[in-house]
Order: structure tokens, then sequence, then C-alpha cells
């Protein structure tokens, strides 16, 4: 079991890009939070190609040259079980929220949701896989915006 009461699980398709760039940047956030100490944080991915490896290269990069060190993270694939141990599964696009929603066991009384509605916005984080570098910057940024409206939200609800 982990140490924090309140768990924040992100969630992308191989866990190499966008769910560990998150899971970094909220990480440091919160780490810097009095609230801190109560909360955990983990990523994810809906397919297990990627199991066991580390962030892609350029995801490793980009948030490098925020101070944000994501490389130690190792890819994993969600589990049904992560529904009974996380507060927030937060998907960050629509077809993983779908897949999430499918595997949702109905007793779940978390909250599951696309992470950006936390930066209020409506669109899904683009996936940087088959793009540039500045896509990885870009979806630093959004995770980073979205990141601060969890904060405040976990703040409003637990604080």
């Amino acid at each position: 079991m982990m140490a924090g009461d309140i768990r924040v699980l992100f969630v992308c398709l191989g866990n190499i890009c966008r769910s560990p760039t998150a899971h970094g940047i909220f990480q440091q956030m919160a780490q810097q939070h009095p609230l801190g100490k109560r909360i955990d944080v983990d990523s994810a991915g809906t397919g297990a190609w990627h199991v066991g490896q580390p962030p892609d290269p350029r995801a490793i990069e980009a948030a490098q040259r925020h101070g944000c060190d994501i490389e130690p993270l190792r890819a994993r694939q969600v589990l049904v079980e992560d529904f009974d141990h996380y507060d927030y599964i937060l998907a960050m696009d629509s077809a993983n929220l779908r897949e999430l929603q499918a595997m949702c066991p109905a007793q779940f009384g978390g909250t599951l949701c696309r992470f950006l509605e936390f930066a209020d916005r409506s669109e899904d984080v683009p996936d940087p896989y088959y793009g540039g570098e500045d896509g990885f910057d870009h979806v630093y940024q959004l995770c980073e915006a979205a990141s601060r409206g969890l904060l405040q939200r976990i703040q409003q609800q637990h604080g």
C-alpha cells in the first residue's frame, strides 16, 4: 500500500511520453506543496508495448529542459486493481479515457476524466510520439498547466 492518502494516476497509451511527463511534473509540484507528503503519484499506459522501459528520450530531454527528471520512471500497464488504489485516474486523451471507462468497476468512487479538464481545456493532450521535439515541449506546457489546476482541486477537496 502506498504512503499518501491522495493518490493520482496519469494514463496514456504506452506510458513513455505523455503520462510520465505529467507524472514527473505533478510529482515535482506536489513535493513543493504543503499537501505533498499526502500525495502519491504514478503513471501507466493502456497498452503493454513498452512495459519496463524508460520514457521516450525526447520526453526525458523536454522535461530536463524544464528542470524535471523523469528518466527513472518505467512504463507499466494500467490494471483493474488501480481503480481500488487511486483517487484520481487521469487520461491524456479521449481514446484512453474510453479504455479506462470500459475497465472501470462500478464501485469506483474517484475521479476519472481527461487530464486537461484541470486546465479548463476540452481537448486531448496530443501524442508527440511521431512528431518532433516541439511536440514534447507542447505536451510539457499542457501538463504543467493541468498539474497546477489539479493541485488546486486537491487543495480544495483535501486541504
